[in-house]
Protein backbone atom coordinates (compact mmCIF):
# COMPACT_ATOMS: atom_id res chain seq x y z
CA UNK A 1 0.00 0.00 0.00
CA UNK A 2 1.41 3.72 -0.82
CA UNK A 3 1.94 5.65 2.17
CA UNK A 4 -0.25 8.50 2.17
CA UNK A 5 1.31 11.85 1.63
CA UNK A 6 1.03 14.17 4.17
CA UNK A 7 0.56 17.39 1.56
CA UNK A 8 -1.14 15.65 -1.58
CA UNK A 9 -2.88 19.09 -2.89
CA UNK A 10 0.42 20.50 -2.75
CA UNK A 11 1.78 18.19 -5.49
CA UNK A 12 1.50 18.22 -8.78
CA UNK A 13 -1.04 15.56 -9.66
CA UNK A 14 2.05 13.89 -12.15
CA UNK A 15 4.36 13.43 -8.95
CA UNK A 16 1.66 12.06 -6.36
CA UNK A 17 1.68 8.39 -6.95
CA UNK A 18 5.44 8.53 -7.67
CA UNK A 19 6.39 10.51 -4.06
CA UNK A 20 4.34 7.98 -2.50
CA UNK A 21 5.75 5.21 -3.78
CA UNK A 22 9.38 6.65 -2.96
CA UNK A 23 8.15 7.25 0.12
CA UNK A 24 7.00 3.80 0.97
CA UNK A 25 10.36 2.34 -0.50
CA UNK A 26 12.21 4.59 1.74
CA UNK A 27 10.15 3.41 5.46
CA UNK A 28 10.61 -0.30 4.07
CA UNK A 29 14.23 0.50 3.53
CA UNK A 30 15.25 2.44 6.63
CA UNK A 31 12.66 1.40 8.88
CA UNK A 32 12.86 3.12 12.29
CA UNK A 33 15.71 5.04 11.32
CA UNK A 34 13.28 7.22 8.72
CA UNK A 35 13.31 10.72 10.41
CA UNK A 36 11.71 12.87 7.46
CA UNK A 37 11.27 13.01 3.87
CA UNK A 38 10.78 15.89 2.17
CA UNK A 39 10.63 18.12 -1.24
CA UNK A 40 12.84 20.96 -1.63
CA UNK A 41 13.53 22.77 -5.39
CA UNK A 42 10.80 23.78 -7.79
CA UNK A 43 8.05 21.50 -5.70
CA UNK A 44 9.30 23.28 -2.14
CA UNK A 45 8.80 27.06 -4.12
CA UNK A 46 5.81 25.58 -5.81
CA UNK A 47 7.73 26.24 -9.51
CA UNK A 48 8.06 22.64 -10.50
CA UNK A 49 7.41 22.29 -14.65
CA UNK A 50 6.55 18.95 -15.80
CA UNK A 51 8.80 17.98 -18.74
CA UNK A 52 11.30 20.32 -17.67
CA UNK A 53 11.84 20.49 -13.54
CA UNK A 54 13.71 17.39 -11.45
CA UNK A 55 12.07 16.42 -8.31
CA UNK A 56 14.26 17.34 -5.70
CA UNK A 57 13.82 15.24 -2.32
CA UNK A 58 15.61 15.41 0.71
CA UNK A 59 16.03 12.24 3.07
CA UNK A 60 16.98 12.39 7.09
CA UNK A 61 17.57 9.44 8.94
CA UNK A 62 18.95 8.12 12.42
CA UNK A 63 23.34 8.39 12.00
CA UNK A 64 22.63 4.75 13.24
CA UNK A 65 21.63 3.28 9.58
CA UNK A 66 24.10 1.09 8.52
CA UNK A 67 25.71 1.83 5.21
CA UNK A 68 24.72 -1.35 3.60
CA UNK A 69 21.17 0.56 3.86
CA UNK A 70 22.36 3.10 1.83
CA UNK A 71 23.08 1.15 -0.83
CA UNK A 72 19.91 -0.65 -0.78
CA UNK A 73 17.95 2.56 -0.65
CA UNK A 74 20.24 4.08 -3.60
CA UNK A 75 19.10 0.49 -5.35
CA UNK A 76 15.24 0.36 -4.72
CA UNK A 77 14.66 4.40 -5.34
CA UNK A 78 16.65 4.65 -8.65
CA UNK A 79 14.89 4.83 -12.26
CA UNK A 80 13.71 2.50 -13.90
CA UNK A 81 13.25 0.12 -11.17
CA UNK A 82 11.21 3.07 -9.84
CA UNK A 83 10.08 4.88 -13.06
CA UNK A 84 10.49 8.49 -12.22
CA UNK A 85 7.85 10.74 -14.13
CA UNK A 86 9.88 13.57 -14.20
CA UNK A 87 12.91 15.06 -15.68
CA UNK A 88 15.11 12.87 -13.13
CA UNK A 89 15.09 12.41 -9.34
CA UNK A 90 17.73 14.13 -7.07
CA UNK A 91 17.82 12.64 -3.95
CA UNK A 92 20.12 13.57 -0.89
CA UNK A 93 20.26 11.76 2.45
CA UNK A 94 21.61 13.61 5.35
CA UNK A 95 21.85 11.80 8.86
CA UNK A 96 20.11 14.11 11.91
CA UNK A 97 23.52 14.90 13.79
CA UNK A 98 24.79 16.69 10.49
CA UNK A 99 21.85 18.17 9.17
CA UNK A 100 20.59 19.62 12.68
CA UNK A 101 23.40 22.26 12.72
CA UNK A 102 24.29 24.87 10.49
CA UNK A 103 27.02 24.28 8.37
CA UNK A 104 29.00 25.19 4.83
CA UNK A 105 29.67 21.39 3.94
CA UNK A 106 27.78 19.22 1.74
CA UNK A 107 28.01 16.27 4.39
CA UNK A 108 24.85 13.85 2.92
CA UNK A 109 25.35 10.76 3.13
CA UNK A 110 24.00 9.46 0.01
CA UNK A 111 23.79 11.75 -2.97
CA UNK A 112 21.48 10.32 -5.93
CA UNK A 113 20.79 11.06 -9.44
CA UNK A 114 18.43 9.40 -11.74
CA UNK A 115 16.26 9.50 -13.93
CA UNK A 116 14.90 9.84 -17.97
CA UNK A 117 16.76 13.10 -18.73
CA UNK A 118 19.57 13.37 -15.86
CA UNK A 119 23.16 12.02 -16.39
CA UNK A 120 23.04 8.97 -13.60
CA UNK A 121 25.36 9.74 -10.02
CA UNK A 122 25.68 7.80 -7.16
CA UNK A 123 27.79 9.22 -4.22
CA UNK A 124 28.71 8.04 -0.46
CA UNK A 125 31.44 10.58 -0.33
CA UNK A 126 30.69 14.14 0.38
CA UNK A 127 33.97 15.07 0.90
CA UNK A 128 34.66 14.48 -2.61
CA UNK A 129 31.77 17.00 -3.71
CA UNK A 130 31.32 20.72 -4.27
CA UNK A 131 29.25 22.04 -1.26
CA UNK A 132 27.17 24.72 -3.00
CA UNK A 133 24.50 22.88 -4.32
CA UNK A 134 23.69 21.58 -0.96
CA UNK A 135 24.44 24.29 0.93
CA UNK A 136 21.81 25.90 -1.34
CA UNK A 137 19.28 23.00 -0.80
CA UNK A 138 19.76 23.29 3.00
CA UNK A 139 18.75 26.68 2.87
CA UNK A 140 15.72 26.30 1.00
CA UNK A 141 14.62 23.10 2.63
CA UNK A 142 15.11 25.25 6.21
CA UNK A 143 12.39 28.29 4.18
CA UNK A 144 10.19 25.91 2.57
CA UNK A 145 10.63 22.39 2.76
CA UNK A 146 7.50 21.13 1.68
CA UNK A 147 6.73 17.52 3.72
CA UNK A 148 6.24 14.10 2.54
CA UNK A 149 6.64 12.28 5.71
CA UNK A 150 7.95 12.48 9.32
CA UNK A 151 9.35 15.57 11.20
CA UNK A 152 8.59 18.58 9.28
CA UNK A 153 12.10 20.04 7.34
CA UNK A 154 11.85 23.02 9.49
CA UNK A 155 12.24 21.43 12.75
CA UNK A 156 15.20 18.95 11.56
CA UNK A 157 17.12 20.81 8.81
CA UNK A 158 18.95 23.84 10.41
CA UNK A 159 19.60 27.24 8.57
CA UNK A 160 22.84 27.25 6.69
CA UNK A 161 24.61 31.07 7.82
CA UNK A 162 24.37 33.71 5.45
CA UNK A 163 28.16 33.69 4.92
CA UNK A 164 27.88 30.54 3.87
CA UNK A 165 24.82 30.79 1.71
CA UNK A 166 25.94 33.75 0.05
CA UNK A 167 29.48 32.02 -0.99
CA UNK A 168 27.62 28.65 -2.11
CA UNK A 169 25.51 31.30 -4.33
CA UNK A 170 28.79 32.78 -5.76
CA UNK A 171 29.92 29.43 -6.07
CA UNK A 172 26.56 28.07 -8.16
CA UNK A 173 26.51 31.46 -10.42
CA UNK A 174 30.35 31.07 -11.55
CA UNK A 175 29.74 27.41 -12.31
CA UNK A 176 26.60 28.61 -14.40
CA UNK A 177 28.87 30.98 -15.98
CA UNK A 178 30.84 28.23 -17.29
CA UNK A 179 27.88 26.88 -18.86
CA UNK A 180 29.11 23.40 -19.40
CA UNK A 181 26.29 20.57 -18.48
CA UNK A 182 23.42 23.60 -18.15
CA UNK A 183 20.70 25.00 -20.72
CA UNK A 184 21.38 28.39 -21.21
CA UNK A 185 17.42 29.62 -19.67
CA UNK A 186 18.16 27.94 -16.31
CA UNK A 187 21.36 29.62 -15.93
CA UNK A 188 19.88 32.95 -16.81
CA UNK A 189 16.91 32.26 -14.07
CA UNK A 190 18.93 30.86 -11.34
CA UNK A 191 21.18 33.90 -11.58
CA UNK A 192 17.32 35.68 -11.39
CA UNK A 193 16.90 34.04 -8.17
CA UNK A 194 20.55 34.26 -7.09
CA UNK A 195 20.15 38.47 -7.12
CA UNK A 196 16.61 38.16 -5.16
CA UNK A 197 17.81 35.72 -2.23
CA UNK A 198 20.91 38.48 -1.89
CA UNK A 199 18.39 41.16 -1.78
CA UNK A 200 15.86 39.72 0.17
CA UNK A 201 16.99 36.90 2.41
CA UNK A 202 14.37 34.46 1.09
CA UNK A 203 13.92 32.16 -1.83
CA UNK A 204 11.92 32.82 -4.64
CA UNK A 205 10.89 30.24 -7.63
CA UNK A 206 12.43 31.21 -10.94
CA UNK A 207 10.01 32.24 -12.97
CA UNK A 208 8.62 34.78 -10.02
CA UNK A 209 12.01 35.92 -9.25
CA UNK A 210 12.88 36.45 -12.83
CA UNK A 211 9.40 39.08 -13.03
CA UNK A 212 11.49 40.98 -10.35
CA UNK A 213 14.43 41.12 -12.09
CA UNK A 214 12.96 41.88 -15.14
CA UNK A 215 10.71 44.95 -14.31
CA UNK A 216 13.74 46.29 -11.94
CA UNK A 217 16.66 46.17 -14.74
CA UNK A 218 15.43 47.15 -17.86
CA UNK A 219 18.00 46.23 -19.65
CA UNK A 220 17.77 42.30 -19.20
CA UNK A 221 14.16 42.28 -19.57
CA UNK A 222 14.48 40.95 -22.69
CA UNK A 223 17.22 37.71 -22.11
CA UNK A 224 15.11 37.22 -19.04
CA UNK A 225 11.88 37.10 -20.79
CA UNK A 226 13.44 35.24 -23.61
CA UNK A 227 14.76 32.74 -20.81
CA UNK A 228 11.46 32.37 -18.97
CA UNK A 229 9.82 31.34 -22.98
CA UNK A 230 12.08 28.63 -23.20
CA UNK A 231 12.16 26.76 -19.34
CA UNK A 232 8.56 26.75 -20.05
CA UNK A 233 9.24 24.36 -23.17
CA UNK A 234 10.43 20.58 -22.94
CA UNK A 235 14.01 20.42 -22.09
CA UNK A 236 14.57 18.88 -25.45
CA UNK A 237 12.99 22.41 -26.93
CA UNK A 238 14.95 24.50 -25.38
CA UNK A 239 15.32 27.51 -27.01
CA UNK A 240 19.16 29.03 -27.43
CA UNK A 241 19.89 32.48 -25.64
CA UNK A 242 22.89 35.08 -26.77
CA UNK A 243 25.55 33.57 -25.69
CA UNK A 244 27.52 36.84 -24.94
CA UNK A 245 24.12 38.59 -23.16
CA UNK A 246 23.87 35.22 -21.08
CA UNK A 247 27.58 35.88 -19.73
CA UNK A 248 27.15 39.53 -19.31
CA UNK A 249 23.79 39.27 -17.50
CA UNK A 250 25.95 36.42 -15.28
CA UNK A 251 28.87 38.60 -15.09
CA UNK A 252 26.65 41.33 -13.31
CA UNK A 253 24.79 38.76 -11.07
CA UNK A 254 28.60 38.07 -9.84
CA UNK A 255 28.51 41.70 -8.69
CA UNK A 256 25.21 41.63 -6.86
CA UNK A 257 26.50 38.87 -4.79
CA UNK A 258 29.80 40.50 -4.21
CA UNK A 259 28.07 43.64 -2.93
CA UNK A 260 25.95 41.43 -1.02
CA UNK A 261 28.77 39.57 0.71
CA UNK A 262 30.90 43.07 1.56
CA UNK A 263 27.52 44.68 3.15
CA UNK A 264 27.24 41.34 5.57
CA UNK A 265 30.88 41.79 6.30
CA UNK A 266 30.57 45.36 7.77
Amino acid sequence: MIHPLEEPRSLPPELHAYLGELVRRARAVCGPHLVSVFAVGSLALEDYWHGRSDVDVTVVVEPSLSGSALHDLAAALAHPDLLCPAAGLELVVYGTDFVGRPSGEAGYLLDLNTGPLLPDRLSFEAARSPSFWYVIDRSVAHQAGLSLFGRPAREVVAAPDRPDVLAAVRASVREHSDGEGHLADNRVLNGCRAVVFCRTGRWMAKRGAAQDIATAEEGFRPLIEAAVHSFERPRSSAVPLPTAEVRAFLAWVRERVDEAARADGR
